[in-house]
């Protein structure tokens, strides 16, 4: 049996540059269901009619749509404006003063293990290939490559809110008048669970703890926009 020569290994593939847009889409679905499902259970326990909830779930998905995307937009926006301004900083230090700014990345590789002679010479050689990259990496920790994007961030944001939101919506619409309350409110509960845990997932926390905590924090929502409902449609 051949082995595979050294050239013939396949590229790894890795998710971490996936990592912050997927856990902002669901962040954003968690957002969407939760907030129009409480919605819609609160308004249905004043209102039966269906035409009055489904107005207010798509009221709420509308609104909470909007809003997430304008928010992650001017947000993400001021987050990339700060690496654009640190990185026209180090451009001018660069060109100010590069032996000062080689000898900053030697003392980043000192601390990391590395020797002095080996240090200076990673320094040396990186920064002869691409300067500004370097010292944004190592000095400023994000890639030239990867700076925020707003637009992605209110897209995604927004589109994983609808996502989330359209769930009890279809609930009320379809279900009859004496399921669709206790229908949305569980769910939603199942819903919250399995995003709870994708997103713990992805960001390499326990999914147990993570699934547990939204589960409670759901039903809290939901029990308190019920009793709202009811209070608001008796005074009402």
């Amino acid at each position: 049996m051949t082995r595979a020569q050294p050239d013939q290994v396949a590229p790894e593939r890795h998710l971490g540059g996936r990592a912050a847009w997927l856990r902002a889409a669901v962040l954003g679905a968690n957002d969407g269901l939760i907030s129009t499902a409480s919605l819609m259970v609160g308004v249905a326990a004043a209102d039966s009619s269906r035409s009055v909830i489904l107005v207010a779930g798509i009221a709420g998905l509308t609104a909470g749509a909007l809003s997430m995307a304008a928010g992650e937009y001017v947000s993400v926006s001021s987050q990339r404006d700060t690496e654009r301004a640190d990185l026209e900083r180090e451009r001018g230090e660069l060109a100010a003063d590069p032996d000062a700014e080689r000898e900053e990345l030697v003392q980043i590789y000192r601390a990391r293990g590395l020797s002095e002679p080996l240090a200076r010479q990673v320094a040396d050689e990186l920064s002869q290939a691409d300067a500004i990259r370097v010292h944004a990496r190592e000095e400023l920790g994000f890639d030239v490559d990867a700076l925020a994007n707003p637009a992605q961030a209110a897209v995604v944001s927004a589109s994983s809110f609808v996502v989330g939101a359209i769930v009890p919506i279809l609930i009320v619409a379809l279900a009859s008048d004496t399921l669709r309350v206790p229908l949305t409110m569980l769910v939603t509960l199942a819903g919250l669970v399995t995003l709870g845990a994708v997103g713990a997932r992805l960001g390499g926390a326990p999914q147990r703890r993570a699934a547990i905590r939204v589960l409670i924090g759901g039903a809290l929502a939901l029990a308190i926009s019920l009793a709202i409902g009811r209070l608001t449609g008796a005074a009402i």
